[in-house]
């Protein structure tokens, strides 16, 4: 068993991985972060619809990690992961429906098509017979979310939607997770793939959204 010393350098450096690596460093988040005021109506629009197609639906990714995890050590995490993001679906849902619908940036706009390909990409990542994998990037997730988060709460006031809090696990407890589950090589690089993929499908987003706004700003 770790000491508490060597496991809180652990968590800290995957808290440490996932802010380096997800939505906090994408340039787009960073712009919105620094000025919030900069984001259109039709880029809070892309913004909730976008990520409403990506993780709105159920099931979710913690929803099938839930049904191909069957480790005790991450049971109570996903009870309270699927029930959080049940939670976050709802708020997903009524952001999208208060910002209104999105156009097209372009005539040859593939934007929709897009993100239903992350979204069935993420799916199949979810659904992975290959053990850690699923767990991998619901941990990613979950970790993730706290940062789109920043940036769901401001549009929920722009748009007079209530932004409660959110009830998913805290960052300790999911590093303490992604800590205990790493028993062996084979499952942490399964882990690690997992909570990669994931990260990469968030900043490719992001990528996105950032390039529809860039285009309307140059018509």
């Amino acid at each position: 068993m770790l000491g508490q010393n060597a496991q809180s350098t652990t968590q800290h450096g995957f808290a440490e991985h996932v802010g380096t690596h997800g939505s906090d460093m994408a340039p787009y988040v960073q712009l919105i972060a620094a000025d919030f005021s900069v984001l259109s109506g039709a880029d809070i629009a892309d913004i909730a619809h976008f990520l409403c197609i990506l993780h709105g639906r159920h099931p979710g990714v913690t929803d099938n990690a839930a049904t191909r995890t069957t480790d005790d050590a991450a049971r109570e995490w996903l009870v309270q992961a699927t029930d959080g993001f049940a939670a976050e679906r709802a708020f997903l849902t009524k952001l999208t429906v208060a910002a209104g619908p999105v156009s097209g940036v372009s005539a040859a706009d593939q934007s929709n098509a897009a993100v239903h390909g992350q979204r069935k990409a993420l799916e199949m990542l979810s659904q992975s017979d290959r053990n850690g994998c699923a767990i991998g990037a619901a941990i990613a997730l979950v970790s993730d979310w706290h940062a789109v988060r920043k940036i769901l709460e401001p549009i929920a006031l722009r748009v007079g939607v209530e932004a409660r809090s959110s009830i998913l696990p805290n960052d300790a407890a999911t590093a303490a997770l992604k800590d205990e589950l790493s028993q062996t090589a084979a499952l942490e690089r399964a882990l690690n793939f997992g909570a990669e993929q994931l990260l990469n499908q968030h900043r490719g987003l992001w990528q996105l959204l950032e390039a529809r706004r860039n285009t309307r700003q140059s018509q």
